[in-house]
């Protein structure tokens, strides 16, 4: 059976660091060492303490980690996803 997408209107945000987007920081070391996914264009901020931290949004499914130009959408219904800036608006129209 083929379906289409019921659209849902959605806030998309480009994330910029300092936004309060993001529902938390993992230490970068973490990320390396504990979770199975290429790291190479993942947003990294060292702290005042030299802690590496990556951000990420928290979903149904887990985590996502933000990548340098990703666009963080949050629905209506206040759900959060995120999705990279070559996928972006192949999915979102501007309204």
């Amino acid at each position: 059976m083929r379906c289409k997408r019921t659209p849902i209107e959605a806030e998309v945000y480009e994330y910029k660091v300092g936004s309060n987007l993001e529902d938390g920081w993992e230490p970068f070391s973490d990320v390396v060492t504990k979770i199975w996914i290429v790291t190479d264009r993942l947003v990294k901020i060292t702290r005042d303490n030299g802690t590496v931290v990556c951000p990420y949004i928290t979903h149904k499914r887990g985590r996502t980690f933000i990548e340098e130009g990703d666009y963080v959408i949050v629905d209506d219904d206040g759900t959060k996803h995120v999705c990279g800036a070559d996928k972006i608006f192949k999915r979102y129209e501007k309204v």
